[in-house]
């Protein structure tokens, strides 16, 4: 049986195929534009191949959109087929991964990602995904552990030995190791100036703790390195948005948002304009902006027309607060109650991981920002009040889950809640390294 780059048995492909299956895993890892080519290449010369299959399913799956689902099923139900006769082994296990994925059990996909890291902790598949996807689920433990588990299989000269040394920066920025973290990253940049994820860690790290002018500096040396990159680039720089936004340089993050992060007219957003992380990038910064007396003028409606059209879909379940941040900031109230009910119903008829964090945390935010947008701030501190403690589970990072805590935070002070406001306060007190009163979301 053949191998793969990381000497793993995959069954069904000739050495082209292996290449072909190599260069796509390569392209997802290292976050590269070219990647659905290089899939496209890699089913072309690997049909008969299972985990072809099953890394088309994934990739789709990644999309966190529920019009991929259907193309990821299918993928699966190929895989099966070349499959059939090997019940057992890694490769069935990655089928068993892709199954819970399809129907919704994010949870039983981690257990079994977990499962095969530990008998293969070579499988940097199952390991990336494991640690994207742990990180949407909202456990940074989890992230911790996996990348501690598979480190020590990879030796430093191995050129994924850098992207993971990316991922164990970004998994412990999260846990709240900054020093580590930081450490790491900056060897993985050191190693690969062109690896996308360990800047993008070094940036949370830079965020945490409040060194606007060392993020600003890291990112422009980096620029030069990064021709090729997907949409990792736009949340890039969406952090360089962030630190002008805590210098208060407005104008300096509208020229971002318009040039950068969300450029209608570039390549990438224009394949896919609705694209869950660009949406948050975009919903996310207008909405800080406007907390700041801002005008951002008439950036809000595309959005939300792209929010009506995804009404229903909650595959993204941290996308959907931003969503209706959009319809809420343009007044579409009526198609903000349609959202909010197809929540409820997604939640009502599914038994899965997901509908549960919509019921549980998705659907009170929502709930929250229509009431703020009606003017009804203790409606939508009540209505968010007991969800807030468990909003990690939405996924996304402490700078991104940091809008929600904002939202909660500009109702309490608009309803009067001082016990409310405080709450706030000292959840980013014991969080950030840098103290409030220097946080442009808090200090007055």
């Amino acid at each position: 049986m053949a191998r793969d780059r990381y000497g793993l048995e995959t069954s069904g492909g000739d050495a082209e195929a292996i290449k072909a299956f190599d260069d796509t895993v390569e392209g997802y890892l290292s976050y590269r534009a070219d990647t659905p080519k290089r899939l496209e290449r890699m089913m072309a010369a690997g049909d008969e191949m299972p985990m072809a299959h099953v890394l088309k399913g994934y990739l789709m799956m990644l999309g966190f959109k529920q019009a991929l689902v259907p193309v990821a099923a299918k993928a699966l139900e190929a895989a099966e087929v070349r499959g059939k006769g090997n019940s057992g082994g890694r490769e069935a296990m990655h089928r068993a991964a892709l199954s819970s994925w399809v129907t919704g059990d994010v949870a039983r996909t981690l257990d079994i990602w977990d499962e095969i890291m530990i008998a293969y902790p070579r499988d940097v598949v199952a390991f990336r995904l494991h640690h994207f996807t742990a990180f949407w689920m909202g456990q940074p433990d989890r992230m911790g552990t996996a990348i501690d588990r598979v480190l020590p299989a990879f030796a430093p000269d191995e050129p994924v030995h850098a992207a993971l040394l990316g991922c164990k920066a970004f998994a412990y920025e999260e846990l709240g190791r900054l020093s580590e973290a930081e450490a790491a990253g900056r060897l993985s940049i050191e190693r690969n100036p062109r690896d996308l994820w360990a800047a993008h860690a070094v940036a949370h790290i830079l965020e945490m703790q409040g060194r606007r002018d060392d993020g600003i500096s890291l990112l422009n040396q980096l620029e030069p390195h990064w021709d090729g990159g997907n949409s990792l680039l736009h949340h890039l720089w969406w952090h360089r948005g962030l630190y002008h936004y805590e210098r208060g340089e407005f104008g300096d993050v509208l020229r971002l948002y318009d040039t950068r992060f969300r450029d209608l007219k570039a390549p990438l957003i224009a394949a896919t304009p609705d694209l869950y992380i660009d949406v948050q990038n975009a919903a996310s910064m207008l909405f800080r902006l406007e907390r700041q007396g801002v005008d951002v003028g008439s950036r809000w409606v595309e959005l939300a027309d792209k929010a009506e059209q995804r009404i229903g879909d909650c595959l993204s379940a941290f996308t959907l607060p931003h969503w209706m941040m959009a319809l809420a900031a343009t007044k579409r109230f009526e198609a903000a109650g349609r959202m909010i009910e197809a929540m409820k119903q997604f939640a009502a008829t599914r038994q899965d991981t997901i509908a549960t964090v919509v019921r549980d945390h998705a659907i009170p935010a929502c709930e929250a920002i229509v009431l703020r947008a009606k003017g009804d701030y203790t409606a939508a501190l009540d209505a968010m009040r007991p969800a807030l403690d468990g909003m990690d589970k939405l996924g996304g990072s402490h700078a991104q889950q940091d809008v929600l805590q904002q939202l909660f935070l500009d109702c309490a002070k608009k309803a009067g809640s001082a016990a409310d406001a405080q709450r706030v306060i000292d959840h980013v007190r014991r969080l950030y390294a840098v103290p409030p009163e220097q946080r442009r979301g808090y200090a007055s």
